[in-house]
């Protein structure tokens, strides 16, 4: 497997266009970048984009994603060419739903993968306290984690599964401040987790890398042959990609910490965002940049992956778990096992 990269457009009122086998980024009609296609995976563009036509065909012929999104990162739009991958994998997918024990299983990997993994962000917060009473109480946090993930086998209906999810999430949330660096508090206040549009700083951050997780998680399905559409946790809506959100829910943490590593270490501070009427926070264009940078540096990092046994960059787990998620479909002996961080 090769990690290829995936183009994020962040500066406003840049045109992108087709030379040769090259994309060509414009700004103000002057050419700032040139990227060969076929070191592309995707193209993600944030806010006001424009595209040549002969551009977004060439894209749609060699298969790589085109992604709209708005300048928080809500997705508008995706442009894609033949639907590709073997159509009796998509059947099988199709019919799984129809099994009830297969879905709430499925759905439990994934919940249960995304809280042992803002578990460890818990328990290393409280590791690394600079106060015995925060470490308390990321320790307490952590550990009513730890009872969510006893509850898991014993729930027996996806409603009763959500349930607990919901739970875990917001004792999650109430804590996750206490990792930000004490000086940073007050600009990176945070009272649980908002959305469309966050109301907060350190929510802008967090929505901004959930929508990139996203991105990269819908793709791996979509290689994998996968239709990502159709979850399994989440319910199904039209133009939802349920299973893409499954998928994500084990990386979440991942985008949580490079958050807290960007606050921290002060490479994002609280005049890089900018608050919109209404209440709605969301990134300066040059902050989004950063965000950019680091996200694509921290997929390189080897991760031990513990069903492979093996390291492999961040940016290509989601490939190894859509494969899993495509082998548990196929096969009754092979339970999804939710990628969980060492």
């Amino acid at each position: 497997m090769q990690l290829l990269n995936t183009l994020y457009i962040t500066t406003a009122d840049t045109y992108l266009r087709l030379d040769n086998d090259t994309l060509r980024v414009e700004v103000n009609h002057e050419t700032r970048l040139r990227v060969p296609l076929h070191h592309l995976s995707s193209v993600v563009c944030f806010g006001h984009t424009g595209l040549s036509a002969p551009l977004m065909h060439r894209l749609a012929e060699d298969g790589l994603a085109l992604v709209l999104l708005d300048d928080n990162g809500r997705f508008k739009a995706r442009l894609e060419g033949a639907v590709s991958g073997n159509v009796l994998l998509r059947q099988a997918q199709f019919q799984r739903l129809a099994d009830p024990a297969f879905t709430l299983d499925m759905a439990r990997a994934s919940v249960a993968g995304k809280i042992k993994n803002t578990r460890q962000v818990l328990q290393r917060g409280a590791r690394e306290a600079k106060s015995e009473d925060e470490g308390k109480t990321l320790t307490r946090l952590a550990d009513d984690l730890a009872a969510s993930l006893r509850a898991l086998p014993d729930v027996t209906s996806l409603d009763a599964l959500r349930g607990v999810e919901g739970e875990a999430a917001r004792q999650y949330f109430s804590g996750l401040s206490l990792l930000v660096r004490a000086d940073q508090r007050e600009s990176f206040a945070m009272n649980g987790r908002t959305r469309r549009p966050p109301r907060d700083r350190f929510n802008a951050m967090l929505s901004f890398l959930y929508s990139m997780w996203m991105n990269d998680c819908r793709s791996a399905l979509e290689a994998a042959g996968l239709d990502p559409q159709v979850g399994y946790l989440h319910a199904l809506r039209p133009g939802r990609a349920a299973l893409a959100l499954d998928l994500m829910e084990e990386f979440r943490p991942w985008a949580d910490r490079l958050a807290l590593t960007l606050i921290n270490r002060g490479q994002v501070t609280a005049k890089d965002f900018v608050v919109r009427e209404g209440g709605g926070v969301s990134l300066e264009p040059d902050a989004r940049k950063a965000v950019v940078v680091a996200f694509q540096e921290r997929k390189k990092d080897d991760i031990n992956h513990p069903l492979l046994a093996q390291l492999v960059p961040l940016g290509l787990v989601p490939l190894v778990q859509a494969r899993l998620m495509a082998r548990a479909l196929r096969d009754d002996g092979a339970p999804y096992v939710p990628f969980v961080a060492k």
